[in-house]
């Protein structure tokens, strides 16, 4: 499934009027009659509950007005408010407000103390609230009537389904406003928006059902619209047969340069998870001094000692042995545990630029080439990074809060800029190319926000390197990775560790092939 920008999402309604032929009050008709049922369903039946309609004077406020008719008409007490000029009203908005009074129902206008004081009293005894004051153009800080309305609404903590999308929250970003609509459901048409995915619009969207209301297939699935929602269908065909007579050689052999002093962990955890992806040799290369306890710890993955710092740190002397052993692999993960000393940065530094094998660079090895725009560009294969937002931020120089506030357009500028994959750990992981294409998952959930989580994406995906269509691994371990901690969560919930994703990587694979 494809998701929608804003403007993205305008075009589609126009060419589906203009070019189909398909009446906008149709589709007005349509979405209503979506958020009706689907806030019936939520109730458990309506007949008998009275509800309050906010309705603005846009179209989103006509998709209320509609809503308000079908929930009526099957028994719901409604009363309705207005936020916005009479004036304001879209022709068919306006022709949907005609309707509903002259099924008996006062619209009221939110003009004097008196209406105030009439909407406090309704968002007292109501049994649920349609939001329908603004929709996917809205950007900014509410102000006047909507902040108004928006901080009655929440204070009194009734049930609340919204009209396409929160009002108050920005469509692109998933920036919200201080005073946004914090919804219980939200239905939105055609295609979910970046918005109700990551930041506070995903808290503020609550579960988000995406309804049919008629738009033609084909302008929905259109190629301008350069992001997509992954889900089983579009992963599993990414992920090639295991053919007949397959061997350990030719499932993937990864490289793993991890860990430091204080740091096994990481490089455990990450090893671990190429093998758990389905690969068919992990070698864990890694400080001298650390390779007989490692090489206790992990029965399946093989380790390679590397001169060390006094620290116990991977040293720049390593170099040399490193590319060697690196020819032997399809590919080479590098970065989690390593530590930020000087010398192995510089070690990172050199190796990336050196080594003639695809890469996925995690944790501090990122961290060696903030700064370093071009360094990227000269690499013998497109590597992938897999920040984490304070990563991400200091790579880019930036403030989290900042990266946050254009985050698909500010990671989109560098995967082209850095001529890199970036896959971007916040509470919707997105995965972004440097031809623009992003992808987002639908898998993953808060209990996987713990120490090492990380480290099992990024050998993951190297797990799966040599297992998917060129470039694509990122896609199917980012998908897999999710739908692991998922599997985790159903029995430890908020208490899962690392650990548990790990061992649910497998299963998750499972599913797909």
């Amino acid at each position: 499934m494809k998701i929608a920008l804003a403007d993205e999402m305008k075009k589609i309604d126009k060419r589906a009027i203009e070019e189909y032929g398909v009446p906008e009050i149709l589709l007005m008709e349509n979405a209503g009659r979506e958020v009706a049922a689907a806030f019936e369903e939520y109730l458990g039946g309506v007949s008998g509950k009275r509800i309050c309609v906010l309705a603005g004077s846009g179209n989103n406020g006509g998709d209320a007005f509609v809503a308000a008719r079908h929930l009526m008409n099957h028994g719901a007490q409604i009363s309705i408010f207005l936020v916005g000029s009479p004036a304001h009203l879209t022709k068919s908005a306006a022709l949907n407000r005609d309707i509903i009074i002259k099924m008996g129902v006062v619209v009221h206008v939110l003009e004097t103390e008196r209406d105030w004081d009439k909407l406090q009293v309704t968002l007292r005894f109501v049994d649920g609230v349609v939001d329908g004051i603004l929709g996917t153009g809205f950007k900014g800080n509410l102000r006047d009537a909507a902040a108004r309305v928006v901080r009655m609404v929440n204070g009194h903590g009734k049930p609340v389904i919204a009209v396409d999308i929160p009002t108050g929250v920005e469509a692109d970003t998933g920036n919200a406003s201080p005073e946004a609509i914090r919804a219980d459901l939200t239905v939105t048409f055609g295609l979910p928006k970046f918005g109700h995915m990551i930041g506070a619009g995903e808290t503020a969207t609550g579960k988000l059902l995406v309804d049919d209301i008629g738009i033609p297939k084909v302008l929905l699935e259109d190629d301008t619209i350069r992001q997509t929602y992954l889900d089983d269908v579009t992963v599993a065909p990414v992920l090639l047969p295991r053919p007949l007579d397959a061997h350990k050689g030719s499932c993937g052999r990864i490289l793993v340069i991890a860990g430091s002093r204080g740091m096994t962990g990481a490089a455990a955890l990450a090893a671990s998870a190429v093998l758990r992806s389905g690969a068919g040799v992990a070698v864990l290369a890694l400080p001298r001094s650390l390779q007989e306890m490692m090489a206790g710890k992990l029965t399946e993955v093989m380790t390679k000692p590397l001169p060390e710092t006094d620290e116990g740190a991977i040293d720049i002397a390593a170099l040399g042995e490193a590319l060697a052993l690196a020819e032997g692999f399809d590919a080479v993960l590098i970065g989690p545990g390593l530590g930020r000393a000087q010398e192995t940065q510089k070690f990172v530094q050199d190796f990336c630029a050196a080594v003639k094998r695809p890469l996925i660079l995690d944790a501090d090895a990122i961290y060696a080439f903030c700064g370093k725009t071009d360094a990227f560009k000269g690499f013998a294969f497109v590597p992938i990074l897999t920040p984490h937002l304070g990563e991400m931020a200091h790579l880019l120089g930036l403030a989290v809060s900042d990266l946050r506030t254009s985050l698909l357009d500010m990671t989109r500028e560098a995967a082209r800029e850095y001529h890199a994959v970036f896959v971007v750990k916040s509470e919707c992981t997105i995965i972004v190319y440097p031809d623009g294409q992003v992808f987002l998952t639908s898998k993953g959930n808060s209990g996987m926000a713990t120490a090492g989580a990380g480290d099992v994406l990024a050998g993951a995906i190297a797990g799966l390197m040599k297992q998917t269509a060129a470039g694509l691994a990122p896609l199917a371990g980012v998908y897999i990775h999710g739908l692991a901690g998922d599997l985790a969560a159903k029995e430890k919930g908020y208490g899962l560790i690392a650990s548990d994703i790990l061992e649910n990587l497998p299963c998750a694979l499972c599913t797909l092939v």
